[in-house]
């Protein structure tokens, strides 16, 4: 029954109905471009589950009612427990369900764990998160086969289990990640969190200043052993009780609401080694390579939610006697903007096929080169889209208040842009493999547009041996921004991967949204106009 719009004072004309249910595969050229082949039919079905109005509304619920941190018990015991709204455990259980965690390691592949990230991204960002961790730490335990049989099949079966139990006793397990601590930050070999060898295990004392999912079943950590430095597994919950972990608070975050982070203390908690001793970052670094591609696809799928409620309010919006998306200006701005979009999906998907390809020098440079630029871009295509509005689109009403507090989360978590850029730097410097790879990709495009040769020739010109750290980001958007160039001109229609080319590798576009030059805007709007 739809709403009275004959109301006392007036008649509610020229708004935009509110959309029901969504279907974010078919609505999305981009996607299906990307994530063909296998897997697709279950991508397709689940991004209609996703984009229906049931869904969305749980989504919603889950961001506006945030977790809550239970310390005590009635009489006084600790718990040390998070408590959810259902509308997470809803999104939580689709995710899982869908092969989010479990598709690269039980036959499916990268890709279709980036089409889900993705997908979730732009309907309830906050439970990628604990579902990204669980991913990515599925390769880490390859360091120790032994952990790894007892927690691969609960990380990899697709259910959601959230029970209080020992993971021997679970259908599913999730698994987070604790390493900063406050002192160091990026700097993780200043953590002073102890560990000592002890009833066959370790006993780790000590801090962290930031943990993901503390919900989860267990975390991995890293922690000073006799030996050095080194990464533990350390589970939540043990057969005889509770593990000595105090969750001391709840982050109060500006996004990403809808997921608890914590402060944490190990009170002599039992944790298991993963790895040698004094090769903790070299076997937590797994687990960050694998959190990176989600932190690279991630912000494109907000861009996209945000673009596509652009889309659709300016398609049935009018002023001064036309549609909003028939202005010239509006044009040149939402074309601009999907540009960005389009070329920071494609570089994503990119990288997940060299996942899946196991090119693992090109996976180690561009998904840091991916990281760095995707997320840059998506607080300004993520307030312009908002601005495409007018007021409404500050209006919690909408979904752009929630994308606007998320788009600047992915460039912090998993290293923010300093540590990135200098991580590319490093790689660069002393994996000539990786350098090989990057070039080779580069000039996999050569020969296609007179502007991508020349800039690559002048990218070239410039850096014959590795750039100052203080050049470091002009750096790596450079190099960014011409893969992202290299992957558009073999993948994307003409008429973008010429706009793209004339607008990012020349000196012919403003600093600001739709500061354009003439453009084959309905073409690249085309991309658009499903949404």
């Amino acid at each position: 029954m739809q709403p009275k719009a004959d109301l006392p004072t007036h008649e509610v004309t020229n708004q935009p109905e509110p959309p029901r249910d969504l279907d974010l595969w078919t609505s999305d050229p981009v996607l299906r471009d990307h994530a063909t082949g296998a897997g697709a039919e279950a991508l397709a079905a689940h991004a209609r589950t996703l984009g229906s109005a049931e869904v969305r509304e749980a989504a919603r619920d889950a961001e506006r009612h945030p977790p809550e941190l239970r310390l005590f018990d009635r009489g006084g015991r600790r718990m040390d427990e998070v408590a959810f709204h259902p509308g997470y455990h809803r999104l939580m259980e689709l995710g899982l369900s869908a092969g989010y965690a479990a598709a690269p390691w039980d036959g499916g592949s990268h890709v279709e764990h980036a089409a889900l990230v993705y997908l979730h991204s732009q309907v309830e960002p906050g439970t990628c998160c604990p579902m990204t961790m669980t991913y990515a730490a599925v390769p880490a335990l390859d360091a120790d086969p032994e952990l790894a049989a007892v927690w691969r099949p609960k990380l990899t079966a697709r259910c959601h289990d959230s029970s209080v139990a020992p993971v021997t006793a679970k259908r599913a397990a999730t698994l987070g990640m604790a390493m900063t601590e406050k002192q160091g930050g990026s700097d993780v070999r200043a953590n002073t969190t102890r560990a000592e060898p002890a009833d066959g295990a370790y006993r780790l004392t000590g801090h962290k200043w930031f943990c993901s999912a503390p919900m989860s079943d267990g975390f991995l950590t890293l922690a000073q052993a006799p030996g050095g430095l080194t990464c533990f597994l350390v589970p939540r919950w043990l057969e005889g009780g509770r593990n000595a972990i105090h969750l001391m608070r709840l982050k109060d975050k500006l996004g990403n609401r809808a997921n608890a982070s914590a402060e944490i203390e190990y009170h002599g908690a039992l944790a298991h080694r993963l790895g040698e001793e004094g090769q903790g970052v070299r076997t937590i670094i797994e687990m960050v390579h694998h959190t990176r591609l989600d932190t690279a696809m991630a912000p494109a799928g907000l861009m996209r939610a945000a673009l596509a409620e652009a889309q659709r309010w300016t398609a049935r919006r009018t002023a001064f006697q036309r549609k909003l998306i028939d202005q010239p200006l509006m044009r040149s701005v939402l074309a601009d903007l999907a540009l960005d979009w389009e070329g920071a999906t494609a570089l994503a998907f990119r990288v997940a096929r060299a996942f899946d390809a196991d090119e693992r020098p090109f996976a180690r440079i561009a998904v840091a080169l991916a990281k760095f630029l995707n997320n840059k871009l998506c607080p300004g295509v993520t307030y312009e889209a908002m601005e495409a509005l007018g007021g409404m689109g500050y209006v919690e009403d909408t979904p752009l208040p929630m994308l606007y507090r998320e788009a600047p989360l992915n460039s912090i978590w998993e290293g923010s842009g300093n540590v990135i850029c200098l991580d590319i730097l490093r790689t660069l410097a002393r994996d000539p493999e990786a350098a090989a790879a990057l070039a080779a990709d580069l000039d996999a495009a050569r020969g296609v547009d007179r502007r991508f040769d020349a800039a690559v020739g002048d990218y070239r010109a410039r850096w014959t041996g590795s750039p100052g750290e203080a050049e470091a980001r002009l750096f790596a958007e450079r190099s960014a921004t011409l893969l992202t160039a290299s992957v558009l001109l073999r993948t994307a229609p003409p008429a973008v991967a010429d706009a793209y080319c004339a607008t990012r590798l020349t000196g012919d576009r403003g600093r600001l949204a739709g500061s354009l030059p003439a453009l084959d805007v309905t073409a690249i709007l085309s991309r658009l106009d499903n949404a």
